[in-house]
């Protein structure tokens, strides 16, 4: 922790000294009166020089000048008591430590949409999910990149371009509504009827060798579908680094297939490839007629991507349900000896109705974002009508996103947006309406933030607490990268929003007479903003102006 790092420095050389090579873990306390712990030199509390090691700690600790309070509740574990007044300054240093933090390359494969058909509401979550890990790393130095990985090639192209050959529809007249409505029936059709079926399978063959007329139909229904797709994402606030899709690994596949043959990690079974890895079940590399499978296209994307884009670690955010199909692809880039270090699939799960099943139409249809965006539009603007429009437009995509990050990225949700469009709990809304309120403040009570060092005021336990939160924001992005989960930050921005409200409610600055206490005040009000933007950046929430 950058806080505390001289601090934890000094401990970690006492523990060398003393023979210990374990380096100091600080935690936040779940005891009263205590703000932090350490807990993990528990098991070293039979060291022959314990009583030594607590003596030198506790000198330490004394001689800090951040420390209150501590004590030993056990040998070597540790409470402590942060003096709250003194680490004002602090923290700024505290907010500058965390840009550029870390430097490790990355790229983050998210969003995967298909052609020939819209943008729904099962996308909500690989797109926020995707985005705020994508911005975090972005924000602490890390050097991401992101691909949205279309599903642009293969047999659903197959089957729309064979469905508007038998219904003569026009590739020149195609619309993206039309098209909206082909892509199902096309599918319908190609389950149940054995001829259409037969004519799609010739068609993929006939794209997969890029005979000329079938090419040029792809390219029709691709670039509409894309226009359509990049105009949904931008009322969204979504974009990509990449747009690359299955379509731009097509021609890698039969030179990687033929190279992987010859260094004897897959052979033919029954005319299909698969690993040469002895797994159970064996790892299918493409189909027995020869045409290739999602595991096809995702090793030739990361060849693609090996050669393209320098990176250590790759991220596959994508729903809990394919869970199998990464664990095989790594394990199969692992055995091919693809150069990439790190490979993570980032799962997640649904987002539900009222009565906990996926979120649909009335119809049964499944509901387009663009539509979900209007009624979360339309709902906020009745609650306040006075709003502009890129305020509605900011609270509206707060609203989509916050309430979907919220939640562990694991785990199931009820969409419910009325809950979510509240102004108290954990909503988009309340975390908003904290820093427009603390912006407000400021603005009206000082025309310069507050400048350092400004002389300590002792702290009410309210203002105390918003501190200390603020200050322990490492812990909560250090969860949130290690474990790619943005609700460990989102929940991180209601409690130190929540803490602001108590903290200007209680404090009546505005009738604080004492210049010191006063500018103390407002310094921290404006460290919560700050923080508070900070956040909203890593979730891909823009502040409003007006609530």
């Amino acid at each position: 922790m950058n806080l505390l790092k001289t601090v934890v420095d000094d401990l970690n050389e006492i523990l060398k000294k003393n023979g210990i090579d374990e380096a100091v873990d600080i935690r936040i306390s779940n005891i009263d009166n205590y703000d932090y712990q350490i807990n993990n030199l528990v098991k070293h509390q039979n060291h022959p020089n314990v009583d030594s090691i607590k003596e030198e700690i506790s000198t330490s600790l004394n001689s800090s000048g951040l420390i209150n309070i501590f004590d030993f509740a056990k040998n070597l574990f540790i409470n402590i008591q942060i003096n709250a007044e003194s680490i004002i300054g602090n923290l700024e240093d505290v907010k500058n430590n965390i840009l550029n933090d870390k430097k490790e390359s990355v790229i983050i494969d998210y969003g995967g949409p298909n052609i020939g058909k819209p943008l729904h509401v099962g996308h909500l979550r690989p797109l926020n999910i995707g985005r705020s890990i994508y911005l975090t790393n972005k924000i602490i130095g890390n050097d991401i990149k992101s691909d949205i990985h279309l599903g642009d090639w293969g047999m659903p192209v197959a089957q729309i371009i064979t469905y508007c050959e038998l219904e003569e529809i026009s590739f020149d007249e195609l619309t993206i509504n039309m098209l909206e409505e082909i892509y199902p029936n096309a599918s319908k059709k190609y389950s149940s009827d054995d001829n259409f079926r037969e004519k799609s399978q010739e068609t993929n063959k006939k794209l997969s060798s890029g005979e000329k007329e079938v090419f040029s139909d792809w390219k029709k229904i691709s670039e509409l579908t894309l226009t359509s797709l990049k105009e949904t994402l931008l009322i969204l606030n979504h974009d990509f680094d990449y747009w690359w899709g299955e379509s731009s690994v097509n021609e890698l596949i039969p030179d990687m297939l033929q190279n992987l043959e010859n260094e004897g990690k897959i052979e033919k079974d029954g005319g299909a490839f698969i690993s040469s890895q002895i797994t159970d079940p064996r790892i299918l590399i493409t189909k027995s007629d020869g045409s290739y499978l999602y595991i096809t296209t995702d090793l030739a994307t990361a060849l693609l991507r090996n050669k393209e884009i320098s990176h250590e670690k790759a991220l596959y955010v994508t729903d809990n349900r394919q869970k199998l199909h990464f664990e095989q692809l790594f394990e199969s880039l692992s055995f091919f000896d693809f150069p990439t270090k790190e490979y993570a699939h980032v799962g997640f799960g649904t987002i539900n109705d009222s009565n906990g099943n996926p979120l649909k139409t009335r119809d049964g249809g499944n509901l387009k974002l663009v539509d979900l965006y209007e009624q979360a539009y339309n709902y906020i603007q009745k609650i306040n009508s006075t709003l502009s429009e890129a305020d509605l437009h900011c609270l509206t995509n707060t609203v989509l996103t916050y309430s979907d990050l919220i939640t562990n990225r694991k785990t199931d949700y009820k969409f419910d947006l009325e809950k979510f469009t509240s102004v108290s709990g954990k909503t988009g809304i309340y975390v908003q309406y904290a820093q427009v309120r603390a912006n407000k403040l400021v603005k009206t009570l000082s025309k310069d933030r507050p400048s350092l060092p400004i002389t300590p005021t002792p702290l009410g336990s309210l203002d105390r607490n918003l501190v200390i939160n603020l200050a322990n924001i490492e812990f909560h992005l250090e969860l949130s990268i290690k474990n790619n989960e943005p609700h460990h930050l989102a929940n991180y921005l209601y409690t130190i929003s929540n803490a602001f409200n108590a903290f200007y409610q209680d404090s009546n600055i505005k009738k604080i007479e004492d210049t010191n206490e006063r500018n103390q005040k407002i310094l921290i009000t404006t460290l919560f903003i700050e923080y508070s933007h900070l956040v909203m950046s890593c979730l891909g929430i823009t502040p409003v102006n007006k609530m």
